[in-house]
């Protein structure tokens, strides 16, 4: 084996094609603005159910539902928003 043999890097072979950028193509991660404006109307919803209406047990069980459906919505629409770079 000669001693003088070049070496080449490992990195200069490896140049893969990585997919930047993904996105499912579910409901709320192609229209995140819309869900996220719906979730926060149940969180509203649902507040108000909870400070006026809940006299019984069935008005306070829909309020509390609203209030996490509302919740958890409006978080994955917020999630789902795209980020802007910073240059």
């Amino acid at each position: 084996m000669p001693t003088n043999k070049h070496k080449r890097k490992a990195s200069s072979h490896s140049k893969t094609k990585a997919v930047t950028g993904f996105r499912s193509s579910g409901l709320i991660t192609s229209h995140p603005k819309p869900f996220a404006i719906g979730g926060l109307f149940f969180v509203a919803l649902g507040l108000y159910l909870l400070a006026f209406e809940s006299q019984n047990n069935a008005m306070f069980g829909v309020a509390m539902l609203s209030l996490i459906a509302g919740g958890a919505t409006t978080i994955y629409a917020n999630f789902a928003v795209p980020k802007r770079k910073i240059d």
